[in-house]
């Protein structure tokens, strides 16, 4: 049994147009007798193991862009990185780590990619927290990634130390 939010609630209407989910007629008419309720909110489950989280569920937010709220579908990669930069507006900048090989000294060198990816408000991401990002649809020039998990900051660390995951 999916869950359902309890009850309807206002959008959260900080933007200059009114913000409504796009699958969502605010204004229907409520039979009394009906047996079945239909949420007025709409959540989907993304799939491959990810569970939808609560304050997207029970959340007022509108996002497009949203993977469980909004019109964008995750395929292809998922990667997980450390967050370096939460300084746009819903979008965080993560660093992922990783090994080189060279052939001709048979050794490693470090090296590292920053991936930009879409944060819904639903998760409550800080500067040093581990998210698992999946590859979308290109959402801007830059973003072609949705955070779709968030693990809390356990210690503190730099923002340029070499982590794997």
């Amino acid at each position: 049994m999916p869950r359902l939010a309890k009850e309807y609630k206002e959008c959260d209407q900080n933007e200059k147009a009114y913000q409504s989910q796009d699958a969502i007629f605010v204004a229907r008419k409520r039979n009394v007798n009906a047996k079945k309720v239909k949420a007025m909110r709409w959540v989907k489950n993304v799939g491959l193991g990810i569970k939808t989280p609560d304050a997207a569920i029970e959340g007022t937010y509108v996002d497009k862009k949203c993977p469980f709220t909004g019109n964008v579908s995750i395929r292809g990669k998922i990667l997980k990185g450390l967050v370096i930069s939460t300084k746009m507006k819903r979008t965080v900048v993560v660093r992922r780590d990783y090994l080189h090989y060279i052939k001709k000294y048979r050794r490693f060198e470090k090296r590292h990619k920053n991936i930009h990816a879409h944060c819904s408000p639903c998760f409550g991401v800080k500067e040093g927290d581990i998210v698992t990002i999946g590859q979308c649809r290109p959402l801007a020039k830059t973003v072609k990634f949705n955070v779709v998990a968030h693990e809390a900051q356990r210690a503190k660390t730099g923002k340029k130390t070499f982590r794997m995951f």
